[in-house]
This record gives structure tokens, sequence and C-alpha cells, in this order.
């Protein structure tokens, strides 16, 4: 999909936008998980997740290819979203941002902030991409995709800063949404000719790419209905799941309420915010933890993006013993 120099180039351009996130070893970690652990901080860049790499990425391509471009219009739960919503504002397009009823209200907040105009409509992210499609075609903005070669390349970059920065991985957990994430995870670490095992981490609740990883072809799910909104994908590309069932070890399924553990043990190992899909690359670990003695290994946080009430429930060890807040 790219060469390295091209992701070499892909950097520079993000890295006048934002600086390199860090990569920590943290020793309270370390010691609760048996293993060196490496966390790649995504929460920290400016919209608190690595979409924003690639939104800013695309945005300029987008406007080399197609000059004469409007507007913009795509269907996120929040953190594509706020991507596409900065880079819109850095060059002055308008964009509508389709987002499912009952979505995030901070994360919708967020997005308008940055100058996005919120529709909510449809019950999950495929019938808000749905709706996105039809404004799109009817009022002649460019429809964003999920997938795309230039967001793959931009969210790439933080691969390249964690691969580059930290030698002898042999484990990198990373949470699967619509997969650019983790392909632009394994497409760095093809490039820099590194054996570092991939895997990547849905929600249970949320599988249809561990399905479709398992059987070896495209599976969709009748819902996707897990508080981890990031990994509420119910109907997998073909071209994501393609690259991911070539590159991957394998796709482990968490729970809601594992999840929730893996964003208190953040809390009180790094005092760090993680939302559900943040957290799950932890609560992958937690759920191999045996497999990993000794060994050294990377987890995502990508995002930070979790509402108040929503994040001070799960502090109080709220999942599994009340019904979710709304």
């Amino acid at each position: 999909m790219f060469d390295l120099n091209a992701l070499r180039l892909a950097a520079h351009t993000v890295h006048q936008a934002l600086a390199p996130t860090p990569q920590l070893a943290w020793p309270l970690l370390t010691e609760r998980m048996g293993c060196t652990v490496w966390v790649k901080h995504e929460n920290h860049t400016p919209t608190g997740a690595f979409k924003v790499r690639g939104g800013l990425l695309y945005v300029q391509g987008l406007l080399a290819r197609e000059p004469g471009t409007t507007g913009l219009v795509t269907a996120t739960r929040g953190n594509h979203g706020q991507s596409l919503a900065l880079a819109a504002r850095s060059v002055g397009l308008p964009i509508h941002i389709v987002v499912p009823q009952g979505n995030s209200v901070e994360k919708n907040a967020a997005m308008r902030a940055l100058g996005a105009t919120v529709i909510e409509c449809g019950q999950d992210f495929d019938e808000a991409r749905a709706e996105a499609a039809a404004l799109a075609q009817n009022r002649q903005w460019h429809l964003v995709p999920a997938f795309h070669p230039d967001l793959i390349r931009g969210v790439a970059t933080y691969a390249l800063e964690l691969l580059e920065a930290v030698e002898e991985l042999d484990t990198v957990y990373v949470p699967i949404g619509m997969g650019s994430g983790i392909c632009g995870l394994i497409q760095t670490r093809d490039l820099l000719g590194l054996n570092t095992e991939i895997v990547g981490v849905v929600s249970s609740h949320a599988d249809a790419f561990a399905q479709s990883f398992e059987q070896g072809r495209v599976v969709c799910t009748d819902s996707a209905r897990t508080f981890a909104d990031g990994l509420a994908c119910r109907q997998p590309l073909p071209e994501a799941l393609d690259i991911i069932r070539k590159g991957a070890a394998r796709i482990i399924r968490v729970t809601d309420e594992q999840i929730a553990h893996g964003i208190r043990v953040y809390h009180e190992t790094t005092h760090n915010t993680a939302e559900g899909a943040g957290a799950a690359a932890l609560a992958g670990l937690i759920s191999e933890q045996s497999r990993q003695q000794g060994r050294r290994v990377a987890l995502i946080l990508s995002g930070a993006n979790i509402d108040r009430q929503l994040y001070a429930w799960v502090l109080a060890d709220g999942a599994g013993t009340a019904a979710q807040p709304h």
C-alpha cells in the first residue's frame, strides 16, 4: 500500500501539526503484568486518539486530488470524526458528521467545538454510515470513508514512532474498530523487517472482525452493542480484513467487564484516562498474561474520549454490578 519513504514523508507531514506521542514503560504496570509493558500514548494527541494522524493526511491528499472540493461528510462514533473535523478546519472546509443516536455526548461536543455540524441518525455506526453516503450523493459533498490508503498511512506514523523507539518487542496488542490502526501497524512492522507479533483485540459483543478472521471471509453481525464504542463494528471491510488476516497473529475477544477492568488498571498504574477502545489492548494482555511472562510487550492506548459519567461509573467498579449510565 505504501513504502518506507512514503511513510516517513507522512510522518513529516503529521509532525508539522502534532508532536510524536510518547511510548512509556510504566513500572507499576510492568510489575502487575509480569512482563515489560510499553504503552504507546495515542491518548496524548490533540483529539485523544491516533485517528487524527490519518485525518490530516487524508484531507491534504484530497485537496491535491480534488482541489474543487467544497465540503466533507463522514460517519463516526467520535474519534474518526474529531480527526477529520480538525483537519477540515485547518484548511477551511465545512464538514458534516453523522453519528448514531445516543452517541457520546462529549465526543459530539468535541466535534462541534472543532467546527463540525453533527447529525444524529441511525441505531449504530453502520446505519450512520449509510446516512452519510446518502447525504454525500444528495448534497454533492465528498464522502470520507472509514478506511483509505491515506488514512492508513497517516495512522501508521504512530507505529513508526513506536517500533523505531522500542527495540525487540515480542508482541503488540492493538484495538480493532474499522481496522486502520492495526493495518497501519502491520504494514509498518513489515516495512521495518521486524518479527513482532501483532494481536488484534475486539469486543466479544462486537466480534465481526474476529469471526471474519477465523472463517477467512467477511462475516457481519446483527448488532455491536458495547460501551467501547470505538470497537462497535458489525460490517468489516474486505480490504481491511485481507491485511489483518495476512499480518496479525490472532484476534482475541474481551468482554465489556474486562475492558472496564482495563480502564481501572490504567488509572491505577499510570493515571491515564482511557476510553473503552483505548483500554481494549490492555484487557487483551491481561487475558493472555500467562503467555507473556518475561517478554517485551506494547499496548496501543487510543483514545481517551470517555464521557465523565461513564468514566465515574467504571472507576467505581460499576461494570457488572449496575446498569450502565446513559
